[in-house]
């Protein structure tokens, strides 16, 4: 099944060239008082404490702005539809009618699976980030999850929203310690375009159950949220200049507000797990619903493939591309 799959999506994993770290230097193992991130050079004791308590971690000025305007060009390249790549899955909002690069078509305000495009992928091969992530993963890193995100003004009907969630829910990879999501902002990011909202030492709680959230204005496709959410909760603003990335747990709940102005807001990101993570069965867990999703949009995209063809762990496992080190999965 896992080789008919391979055969239809013709998923070819990219080479990237191992990029080796020479400011982490160091070994890896667990210190009894940190659970959630290894011994590395990269962090100091201050920002490993940081991130031990709240699950997240902001490092200023990261990507060059250079890199941002290379990415920013690929995005409104595939926008204009000078670009086709193989796998992409681009979103929409539900409430849009207009776009920032193509006059009369829906504004295109997130695109994923970018990992065979090396243009975007860049990004998630940067040294930058990948220094820090070894702190997080280890020596061997999958990167498993690619979205370049243009957050639209807000058509008055709060769809820009994103609810609050778990990362977590959308993966069937584990343990949720050797997973970690490494967020860059592409210009100002703040709470008037939406910036990301974060709830501190969430990380530390277990994985909860996600629904769609009943928003009047209608919410888009596989943005869900934890069911039950109360917004009286202590929450912190992520307020950042372009370059500026966050590195956050799996577990942590967060999500982004309305975009207040007239202008797009964009961020790119990748998730990183270990290669030593293993995949588990979510049947019959509250992960099922976005197993499902999953598997109807790919028998959409590939009508010669019968849904129960599809599992949820084939598929991350084509979305996943090595980055550093020499295993995979």
């Amino acid at each position: 099944m896992a080789e008919r799959l391979r055969i239809v999506l013709n998923h070819v994993s990219p080479k990237v060239s191992s990029v080796k770290s020479e400011s982490t230097a160091g070994t890896y193992n667990h210190r009894p008082s940190f659970k959630y991130t290894l011994n590395n050079l990269k962090l100091t004791e201050d920002q490993r404490q940081f991130y031990e308590e709240n699950g997240y971690l902001v490092i200023r000025n990261l990507v060059p702005k250079e890199k941002l305007e290379k990415y920013r060009m690929r995005f409104e390249q595939i926008c204009q539809g000078g670009v086709k790549v193989p796998g992409l899955t681009v979103m929409r909002d539900v409430a849009i009618a207009k776009s920032e690069f193509v006059p009369g078509q829906q504004a295109i305000t997130k695109i994923q699976d970018f990992q065979r495009d090396d243009e975007l992928f860049d990004y998630c091969a940067l040294p930058e980030i990948l220094d820090y992530i070894e702190a997080f993963c280890g020596k061997n890193i999958i990167a498993c999850h690619t979205m370049l995100i243009n957050k639209p003004p807000d058509p008055g009907k709060k769809t820009s929203r994103h609810p609050m969630h778990q990362d977590l829910h959308y993966f069937p990879f584990r343990p949720a310690e050797k997973i970690v999501c490494s967020w860059t902002a592409m210009q100002k990011v703040n709470r008037e375009n939406g910036c990301l909202v974060v709830l501190p030492g969430t990380h530390k709680g277990e994985l909860l159950q996600h629904d769609y959230p009943q928003w009047e204005g209608g919410v888009n496709k596989m943005y869900h949220g934890v069911r039950d959410y109360s917004p009286d909760q202590p929450r912190v603003h992520l307020e950042m200049e372009a370059g500026d990335t966050v590195f956050f747990h799996p577990l942590l709940i967060h999500g982004s507000g309305m975009n207040k102005t007239e202008g797009f807001r964009k961020s790119i990101s990748c998730h990183y797990a270990s290669a030593d993570c293993y995949f588990i069965d979510v049947k019959g867990t509250s992960q099922d619903i976005i197993a499902d999703e999953i598997a109807d949009l790919v028998c959409r995209r590939y009508p010669t493939l019968k849904k129960e063809d599809v599992t949820f762990s084939d598929v991350w496992k084509f979305k996943s591309r090595p980055v550093r080190g020499t295993e995979t999965w």
